[in-house]
């Protein structure tokens, strides 16, 4: 550990939390969309999974990588609070954090409209399928939240001395 990485106060305990949580709210959606994947019914009828997501077929490796990376992405906070692995410098770190909360809002928007969309709805069979695909959806409301506040707990950590603002 170097002068300056020991001088940095360590991540307030909300700040972990909030980075462990949003971790956590990729899951519901990522084992979803693998049940979807493996051919359990998810309100999309068979037809729908061909047409429209082409599964099975190449669809499937689609549909499982963006749950795997999507999760990955979600672990990506536990850097801004973890005091063991650096990999890049604070003020890259910092930036990339905010790069990502902006993206965050701004794709939690798109999926908004998305989602409230005729089309969209028009695919789900049933008023239950629906139920369960917001409840599998909904946690993922609240990572562009959760970003931005570690991201700011993270910068406000690592400005530089002297700095105000």
């Amino acid at each position: 550990m170097t002068a300056a990485t020991a001088s940095v106060p360590a991540a307030p305990v909300w700040a972990r939390r909030a980075a462990h949580a949003m971790a956590l709210c990729a899951v519901p959606s990522g084992l979803w969309r693998i049940a979807m994947a493996s051919g359990i019914y998810v309100g999309y009828s068979d037809q729908v999974l061909r047409d429209a997501y082409d599964i099975p077929g190449w669809g499937i490796a689609y549909v499982v990588s963006l749950s795997v990376f999507t999760e990955l992405a979600a672990l990506f906070p536990l850097l801004l609070v973890s005091d063991r692995w650096r990999p890049l410098r604070p003020r890259t770190l910092a930036a990339l954090a905010w790069t990502a909360s902006a993206v965050l809002v701004l794709v939690a928007l798109w999926q908004l409209v998305i989602a409230f969309t005729v089309e969209s709805r028009t695919y789900m069979s049933s008023g239950t399928a629906q139920t369960v695909w917001g409840l599998a959806f909904a946690p993922l409301v609240a990572v562009p939240v959760l970003m931005t506040a570690v991201t700011w707990s993270y910068a406000s950590r690592h400005r530089a001395p002297g700095r105000s603002g």
